[in-house]
């Protein structure tokens, strides 16, 4: 997954929010009501600094792209952290970015049944 289709948010539980993903069709539709974020028990997830693996069932996986710079190394090690805190994350697969992530509607993200995805455990 190129870097540019791909947001890590720091939050109570980390979220990879990825656009354009192999994986997308293969993950359950994320429905989270209040929050109850759902798991993907057959996935895995193995963060890193420079490039994070989503894993799951059979062949399904993709790759993700980290840090490509100083700067962009400093949040993604606090990302990797806080996932190894959690235990996982949230992975949170769309078709496509619509919005700037800044602008995105956590609510619909969550409940509108166009995302896939759910919390994802560590490897």
């Amino acid at each position: 997954m190129p870097r540019e289709n791909t947001h890590f948010v720091l939050g109570p539980v980390p979220l990879l929010l990825l656009a354009g993903a192999p994986i997308h069709s293969v993950l359950p539709v994320l429905h989270a009501p209040g929050g109850r974020m759902p798991s993907c028990p057959e996935w895995r997830l193995m963060p890193r600094l420079t490039m994070s693996v989503v894993d799951g069932p059979g062949d399904a996986g993709c790759l993700v792209q980290g840090a490509r710079s100083q700067e962009e190394a400093e949040a993604m090690a606090q990302w990797c952290d806080a996932a190894e805190q959690a235990g996982g994350a949230v992975v949170v697969s769309l078709d496509s970015f619509d919005v700037p992530p800044e602008d995105i509607d956590w609510d619909e993200l969550f409940t509108g049944g166009r995302s896939r995805g759910g919390f994802v455990a560590m490897a």
